[in-house]
């Protein structure tokens, strides 16, 4: 009989955050598949916990994929877990748990920490919908293109980001996105752990005064409230309008920024909201 293959998320920052079930699945499986084995001991070491660990990650993922397929099938069970967090969330993974699931073994998640909704439950911006990417490209011109494909979802947005690209991305963002609400989640459960709130330019000033900028970041992009222009009806505009202008935008400048995000003349935006130009 073949063994079970156990996603196993782990703490994101403070230990403590490992669940009770997570604790008993790595005391009893056979192996342990790490991104880090070094980081990952620490973490077994914090807990007692004597276990056969095996390295997985981008670099030797086909390699180990196999080896561990190979366990499962002669009835070892094997535990996944990432340097923190939940697996297959922006870490290794996806091609061990397919190749599980081809070969009919039975895989069970065990849920825990994820600094995607860690971000999410304590950022303040809606939750009903969202879209995470992953870390946002490097080259800016690579990020521009992804935050206009993503400008007309109705969800809110979000991203890991490295601390030396924060400041840059936050520009594109305010250049592509507007003053949309942004959030930015830093060490998440860690001793330093700060939620900081407000636009895009705002943001990038409040972080630029420090200095340096360090720490796990999670970017949060709140929704942009304008339909795609095939659907803008008259009262939709004209609750975007209020929204801006309650921002501090001026008349001219909310319908400017309206025009922008749906492609359209600003004289096609005043004549959708029922204003004179």
């Amino acid at each position: 009989m073949a063994g079970t293959l156990y996603v196993v998320a782990t703490p994101i920052g403070n230990l403590g955050d490992l669940s009770f079930r997570a604790v008993e699945i790595l005391r009893a499986v056979e192996w342990i598949a790490c991104e880090d084995t070094r980081q990952t001991r620490k973490l077994l070491a914090h807990y007692g916990i004597d276990a056969r660990t095996l390295s997985y990650h981008e670099h030797n993922e086909a390699e180990r994929s196999q080896e561990l397929l190979g366990h499962l099938e002669r009835g070892e069970s094997v535990a996944l877990v990432s340097d923190a967090g939940t697996p297959l969330v922006s870490d290794p993974g996806f091609r061990l748990v397919r190749q599980a699931a081809r070969a009919g073994i039975r895989i069970t998640p065990v849920p825990g920490p994820s600094a995607v909704t860690a971000a999410l439950s304590a950022a303040g911006v809606e939750t009903d919908s969202f879209y995470f990417g992953g870390f946002l490209p490097r080259r800016q011109g690579e990020r521009r293109r992804l935050l206009e494909q993503l400008s007309r979802l109705e969800a809110t947005l979000v991203f890991y980001e490295a601390p030396h690209r924060i400041l840059e991305s936050l520009d594109d963002v305010a250049s592509v996105l507007g003053e949309r609400p942004v959030v930015i989640a830093r060490e998440l459960t860690k001793i330093h752990e700060e939620f900081l709130r407000g636009t895009p330019h705002e943001l990038r000033q409040q972080l630029q005064q420090r200095g340096s900028i360090r720490g796990e970041i999670t970017l949060l992009i709140g929704k942009g409230g304008v339909p795609q222009s095939g659907a803008a009806s008259q009262e939709d505009l004209a609750e975007e309008l209020r929204r801006l202008e309650n921002e501090g935008f001026s008349r001219m400048q909310a319908v400017k920024e309206i025009a922008r995000r749906l492609r359209l003349p600003k004289r096609e935006v005043y004549r959708l909201a029922g204003l004179k130009d």
